[in-house]
């Protein structure tokens, strides 16, 4: 850049430079947009008058100016005494009225402290009978605002004497970094703490405010210097600090909800860690339960036999029947629609087999030990890092979960409808006969049974069961299938299947579809049929009273036991709104940055 020339013989000032700087300028400012930011920041009056008193102080500065004296409030106050033995003219009344107003003596005081330049406070002086064999002290003065210390104490059982126990991090004991854990405390504000319980000594510090006098015995363990934790975790649970019996300074916990995500500032303590809200503008940590301690009291909690009986669903919604009462019902219903015949018959695989005949379920996996399926069983704490799909990478895969008749089948219809080319579902895999009208590969994949069988033991299966001597169920290779053509697929499973999906090659976001309060479910249900025989396939009925209570039995028994899974939770009140909210936040999943467990981020 050029230099600057202001066209004045001498060197220029800095408010005659920044008066022709947006001049100067334009030449190399490309965007009028450029140009009149720039020329608005630079015109700014307040700026100007910044720099006008910068000039004038550098002014005075420059001749090293020295105070006539250092105490012109003394001599304001003894001029105002003696002048009320004078005669009081209307000068003397009026110079006494200004040396008496409270902003006059506040500058006099302001003068002195600059001219004598005592700008540091002043500790109390050391007693005179200290013991020259006593303790090394340290004599720290912290100023306490409305927050808290951020330090907890504990009485040594055998010495009496009170500990500092933990520094809570972001606090303001530990911003200081002049208290440190195992510091012994003798006195606050010059009260002795001997004989005091750590609950009177907290009494203290909670009514002071302004400026704390601490003396204090330093321990013998210096602390290693602390490194900027980046732990993030999900947390599984909710948590209520003032309601937690076991925690050891209440003042000092943290609560939370499920689903907040937190960063972790400590885990020196086996038992409390230090955290924080990753949202929270305030620094400040707070106590929660680690890891290795919640699920502990939760395994002590549980009884021996916690998990609810498998969701009861009626026979009639077996998986044939379903599939081929929706065949012969939704030809007329989506006549006209631009769906491919693929997307309609995947539409109608929702696999819902009858759970009153145990021997006809199985599950995709036997319960096998792994840090997924500890953490779902005791939910704590997972650990997450943020991620943003890439362009051009695969999508995520969509789970949806709900218990039957809350409407499934019709989200993923309007989603298929809306956007044919965008959304994808699965086609799955049977071991019954074709069919003159079917096509393999588009209605199912049909398969012999002994190759259905050598799939289920290679774990190839995400649900499948028997029914009427066939198999049926969806296979992981189904999924790939859907997101290899760079299609979103939509899944619906059982809930018990979601950790066997979570992992780093799907990514699922899972969605929990619930229904609405009963009424609203009577209201918005009134006109739906559901499969009322077993032999006669076109019979069908009306939802029952059974049918609603069964619904919003199942839908509490997922979300406490499954809760801690669910990204998304849609109250499916009504279908429309419920369709777009869902649309809606799948497009946020491939835009937007969300927290995804860490191990998906190694991959």
């Amino acid at each position: 850049m050029p230099a600057l020339s202001t066209g004045a013989g001498n060197e220029p000032g800095l408010y005659e430079l920044l008066a022709v700087l947006p001049s100067q300028l334009q030449p190399h400012v490309q965007s009028p947009e450029d140009c009149s930011f720039l020329s608005n920041m630079f015109g700014e009056k307040s700026l100007h008058s910044l720099v006008k008193i910068h000039e004038k102080l550098q002014c005075y500065e420059d001749s090293s100016p020295a105070p006539v004296l250092q105490t012109a409030e003394t001599l304001a106050s003894d001029l105002a005494e003696e002048l009320q033995n004078k005669t009081l003219t209307g000068d003397i009344k009026e110079l006494i009225k200004l040396l008496s107003k409270p902003h006059i003596k506040s500058l006099l005081s302001v003068h002195d402290i600059v001219a004598q330049k005592s700008y540091d406070p002043e500790l109390p002086p050391l007693p005179d009978d200290l013991d020259d064999e006593e303790d090394s002290v340290k004599i720290i003065r912290l100023v306490k605002n409305k927050e808290p210390l951020g330090a907890t104490i504990k009485k040594d059982e055998h010495t009496g004497a009170i500990i500092v126990a933990r520094i809570m991090r972001g606090g303001a004991a530990d911003r200081s970094g002049l208290i440190h854990v195992g510091d012994e405390l003798r006195e606050v504000n010059g009260i002795p703490v001997d004989g005091k319980k750590p609950e009177e000594i907290i009494l203290i510090l909670s009514q002071s405010q302004g400026a704390i006098t601490f003396k204090i015995v330093p321990g013998i363990k210096e602390e290693p210097p602390i490194k900027d934790p980046k732990m993030f975790v999900r947390a599984l649970f909710d948590y209520e600090a003032a309601e937690d019996k076991a925690i050891p300074c209440k003042e000092a916990g943290m609560s939370f909800q499920r689903g907040d995500i937190l960063q972790v500032m400590s885990q020196d303590d086996v038992t409390w860690w230090q955290a924080r809200h990753h949202s929270d503008t305030n620094p400040r940590a707070g106590l929660i339960p680690s890891r290795h301690f919640q699920e502990r009291r939760l395994a002590l909690r549980r009884p021996p036999a916690t998990l609810p009986p498998p969701q009861k669903i009626s026979s009639r919604r077996s998986y044939d029947e379903a599939l081929e009462c929706a065949e012969e019902t939704e030809e007329d219903s989506d006549s006209g629609s631009n769906l491919s015949g693929q997307n309609i018959v995947g539409l109608r695989r929702s696999f819902r087999l009858s759970r009153r005949d145990k021997k006809t379920n199985k599950s995709m996996y036997e319960c096998k030990k792994s840090d997924q399926y500890d953490t779902a069983d005791v939910p704590t704490y997972e650990e997450v890092a943020s991620y943003r799909r890439q362009h051009g990478a695969r999508h995520r895969l969509v789970v949806l979960v709900g218990p039957t008749g809350v409407g499934l089948n019709e989200l993923k219809r309007k989603l298929l409808i809306s956007d044919p080319q965008h959304f994808g579902v699965t086609v799955p895999h049977t071991t019954r006969p074709k069919r003159n009208q079917e096509t393999d590969g588009v209605e199912y994949h049909f398969i012999s049974k002994h190759l259905f069988e050598t799939d289920i033991h290679n774990n190839k299966f995400i649900e499948y069961g028997e029914y009427k001597g066939n198999y049926y169920g969806t296979s992981l290779d189904s999924v790939r299938s859907v997101l290899s053509k760079n299609k979103v697929c939509l899944l619906d499973v059982q809930p018990h299947t979601i950790k066997h999906l979570r992992t780093a090659e799907f990514k699922p976001i899972v969605v929990f579809v619930k229904p609405p309060p009963i009424d609203r479910l009577r209201e918005t249900r009134k006109n739906a049929k559901v499969i009322s025989g077993r032999d006669d396939k076109t019979s069908t009925k009306a939802f029952t009273e059974e049918d609603f209570q069964e619904m919003i039995s199942n839908a509490k028994i997922m979300e406490n036991q499954y809760g801690h899974l669910f990204e998304k939770v849609i109250v499916n009140d009504d279908l429309t709104a419920a369709s777009s909210e869902l649309k809606m936040a799948l497009k946020k999943v491939e835009t937007d940055t969300h927290w995804v467990p860490i191990s998906w981020t190694h991959s």
